[in-house]
C-alpha cells in the first residue's frame, strides 16, 4: 500500500513546522551526549543518602541510572509546551551580564519563566517534599529531579545565556568545518560531537573519564568552591548564569560572526572551555542534590 501524496497545503504546513523544528533545535541546551556527561559525572560524587533517594525517585526506565534521563525534559519539550522557555535566559545584547530581575522571564513577559527560574523551583518542590513541609502539595518529584537535572546543566552551556538579539546564537548562521549550521547548535552538539569523534576513539565513555582525571587532577583545587553557593543556600543559579554569560561573551561569540567558518583554531581553543562547564555541571547537580537529601529522613509522599 503506497504513501498517500500530499497536497500543496499539507506540503505548506509540514514545511512549516520543519523550520521551526529547526528554529527551536538549538534553544534546549546541551545535546543529549552533553546532558549524559553532565549526570554521569555527578553520580560519582553524590552521597549514599543522595543516591539512595536518586534511585527512589528515578522511573523505572532508568535502571537506576540518573544520566539515562537527562534528556528528559528535551524529549517532553513538544508535549509540555509551557517547559520551553525554561531551558535558558536571554540577556540583553553585548552587555555580557545577567540579572535575574531583569533577564528571567519568557518572551510574553510572565516572570521566572527562565531557566534559573526552573531551577530554584525545581529545588525548592524537592526541599518542601523532602522535608515535609507541604504533605498538601501534590508536586511530581520524579519530573522535579529530572527537569532539576537537565536545567543545572542548560544554565552551564553559556549560549544558554546569551544575547536576545540572536536568541541565544540560534540566529547566527556559521559553518562548523564544512557543514553549514548555527553558533548555538556548535556549542550545544557540535563541538562536543568532534571531540568525541576525533580525540576520543568515538566513545563518550572515554571523554566523559578524561573530564573526570581533571576534576581529581587539574581542578581539584577549584572543585569545592564549585561546590559552593555561600549563604546556607541549596543552590545559586544565579551565580551560574553570570558565569556563562562572561563565558559567550569572551568564548563563543568571539570570532563567531555570521558565515564565518569555525574549524581547528576554534575548536582546540573552546573545547576546554566545554569540558569544564560539563564538569562544573556534574559537580554542582551532585553538591545541589546532596544538600537536598543528606539525611535518612524519607520523602514525603503527597
Amino acid at each position: 500500500m503506497g504513501f498517500r501524496r500530499m497536497g500543496w497545503h499539507e506540503l505548506l504546513w509540514v514545511g512549516r513546522l520543519l523550520v521551526l523544528m529547526q528554529l527551536l533545535h538549538g534553544v534546549f541546551g546541551w545535546g543529549k551526549d552533553g546532558h549524559f556527561a553532565v549526570c554521569k559525572i555527578a553520580e560519582e560524587y553524590l552521597t549514599k543518602d543522595a543516591l539512595a533517594t536518586v534511585k527512589e525517585l528515578l522511573p523505572d526506565s532508568a535502571g537506576g541510572e540518573l544520566a539515562s534521563v537527562c534528556s528528559w525534559a528535551d524529549d517532553v519539550r513538544w508535549h509540555y509546551h509551557w517547559s520551553s522557555p525554561l531551558h535558558y535566559v536571554d540577556t540583553p545584547d553585548f552587555k555580557c551580564n545577567y540579572k535575574y530581575c531583569r533577564d528571567c522571564h519568557d518572551a510574553a513577559g510572565h516572570k521566572d519563566h527562565c531557566v534559573t527560574g526552573a531551577i530554584f523551583n525545581y529545588t525548592k518542590q524537592l526541599f518542601s517534599a523532602y522535608q515535609g513541609y507541604s504533605p498538601q502539595l501534590s508536586y511530581n518529584l520524579t519530573e522535579a529531579l529530572m527537569f532539576l537535572a537537565h536545567f543545572i546543566g542548560d544554565v552551564h552551556q553559556p549560549l544558554h545565556v546569551g544575547f536576545l538579539g540572536d536568541l541565544g546564537g540560534n540566529t547566527i548562521t556559521v559553518r562548523w568545518y564544512r557543514r553549514k549550521t548555527n553558533l548555538h547548535h556548535v556549542w550545544d552538539t557540535m563541538i562536543i560531537d568532534s571531540a568525541v569523534k576525533t580525540l576520543y576513539g568515538s566513545d563518550l565513555a572515554t571523554m566523559i573519564q578524561a573530564i573526570q582525571r581533571n576534576i581529581t587532577d587539574a581542578w581539584s583545587n577549584d572543585v569545592s568552591s564549585w561546590e559552593n553557593c555561600g549563604h546556607n543556600q541549596t543552590v545559586c543559579p544565579n551565580l551560574y548564569a553570570s558565569e556563562s554569560v562572561r563565558m559567550a561573551c569572551k568564548f563563543a561569540y568571539r570570532n563567531a560572526t555570521p558565515g564565518s567558518t569555525l574549524e581547528d583554531e576554534y575548536f582546540l581553543s573552546r573545547l576546554p572551555i566545554v569540558e569544564k562547564r560539563l564538569a562544573q555541571g556534574g559537580i554542582r547537580l551532585a553538591a545541589v542534590l546532596n544538600r537536598l537529601f543528606n539525611s535518612e529522613v524519607k520523602i514525603a509522599q503527597a
